[in-house]
């Protein structure tokens, strides 16, 4: 199920930081993509969150710090 959430989560950072270069990996943090700053944060998670239809609390988004870990929390809700 991972593979076809970091599918779901490259075309979702692609679209809202208009980049059709992102690919992301476990280890990718915001300082490794390019316009992944603190508002760009806000529209991921509100995308993310409608993609998969949950929702994610402030505490956990705060606690993120790699791509990896955002996965961790969208299998945790699935």
């Amino acid at each position: 199920m991972s593979d076809s959430i970091y599918a779901a989560l490259n075309q979702i950072f692609r679209d809202v930081l208009d980049n059709d270069e992102i690919n992301l990996s476990p280890d990718t943090t915001a300082a490794d993509v390019r316009g992944w700053d603190s508002l760009a944060h806000i529209n991921l998670i509100l995308a993310i969150e409608q993609h998969f239809k949950v929702r994610f609390a402030t505490t956990e988004i705060g606690g993120l710090s790699n791509v990896d870990e955002l996965v961790s929390l969208i299998q945790a809700q699935v």
